[in-house]
């Protein structure tokens, strides 16, 4: 007897409500002012395993209208990435056509990575050029195309597995380090938070869902603000001032700073940035550009000391009297002198005639 196939559906995944994310208040503000200001650079999470974040990035898309989630695999060519141009096309009827890759998909709604810091460098270079212009330029054999492709980034990363390089981390905007709950209280929360919507999602969402609604509002509301706010001298000069003394390079921290405090202000329907917005965002624009400590410590020179050199060796060894501790490379040893033998003739080329 033959077993009937049961009929396949597409299933589309409900995602957790954004309000109902319990201790991560700083990723909520990081996520919802990149996506007022996508020009930004998107948002770098780090993290353990099992802290949210692909969670908190399916919550977000689902804050934007009609938004697209879509996920670039650790697999991904950049053919996949920024597309392609079909060149067979132009012999046939004259015409180039764009394959278009993840990034177009992507255009009004969430790219997310995972793994960032596992994924070659020129396709994370790559990544968040789109991702700061809003254009994608796909060249192929001297011709080229572009279209827009404007998203919200949202790059995620675990630190045991590896870092990103100084100049790719310098090209996300803003940044946010997870860490495992380590109050009782706040580790239970999220425990019934979570089996609340494996067991019913629609039932969590009902629940929240007049926060969900006011918040999304909101944030339209904030991305048509952004257009009339303007930065005064004293906010200016307060970014430059912070980005100053955390030793960045360039001036990429003072703009994402500038950026994410009138982000911020649309965002709680204000109409003047001030100074203390700028401090509200320093954090999430510097802690992942902020240079490491090289001050050397009180009552210590500035500049190392020369390396000493190995004493002088003699033809037996030298005097052990005369060494000094050699303050190179440890375990360098001084240079012997080596005799100079004379080769035999070996047969290969005959003797040198007198």
């Amino acid at each position: 007897m033959n077993t009937p196939i049961p009929e396949l559906h597409a299933v589309s995944n409900p995602a957790f409500p954004f309000t109902a994310l319990v201790g991560q208040a700083p990723l909520q503000r990081a996520l919802l002012l990149a996506a007022i200001d996508p020009g930004m650079g998107g948002v770098l999470i780090s993290g353990p395993r099992g802290t949210a974040k692909s969670t908190s990035a399916r919550a977000l898309a689902a804050l934007l209208p009609q938004a697209p989630f879509v996920t670039l695999p650790l697999a991904a060519s950049l053919e996949q990435l920024v597309g392609t141009l079909h060149l067979e096309d132009v012999l046939r009827d004259g015409t180039v056509r764009l394959a278009p890759g993840l990034v177009a998909r992507a255009h009004g709604g969430v790219l997310y990575v995972d793994e960032v810091n596992l994924l070659p460098d020129a396709l994370v270079d790559a990544l968040l050029d789109v991702a700061a212009s809003g254009v994608n330029t796909v060249e192929r054999d001297g011709l080229s195309r572009q279209h827009a492709a404007r998203f919200v980034l949202v790059g995620t990363m675990n630190p045991e597995e590896g870092e990103l390089r100084p100049q790719l981390l310098d090209r996300f905007g803003l940044s946010v380090a997870l860490a495992n709950p380590h109050d009782t209280a706040q580790r239970q929360a999220i425990v019934r938070a979570r089996l609340a919507f494996d067991a019913d999602p629609q039932a969590l969402a009902a629940q929240h869902a007049v926060e969900l609604a006011a918040l999304v509002a909101r944030v339209a509301a904030a991305r048509t603000a952004l257009a009339r706010l303007d930065w005064p001298d004293g906010v200016v000069q307060r970014a430059a001032s912070l980005a100053q003394q955390a030793g960045v390079d360039g001036v990429r921290a003072d703009l994402v700073m500038l950026r994410a405090a009138r982000a911020l202000v649309a965002l709680e329907q204000r109409d003047t940035v001030r100074v203390d917005d700028v401090d509200a965002v320093a954090e999430l624009a510097l802690a992942h550009r902020r240079a490491p400590e090289i001050a050397p410590p009180a009552g210590r020179a500035s500049q190392p000391p020369p390396r000493s050199m190995p004493p002088a060796a003699s033809g037996q060894g030298g005097d052990a009297s005369n060494e000094a501790t050699p303050e190179g490379d440890w375990g360098a040893l001084p240079p012997l002198p080596q005799g100079m033998v004379r080769v035999k003739n070996t047969g290969a080329w005959p003797p040198k005639k007198a």
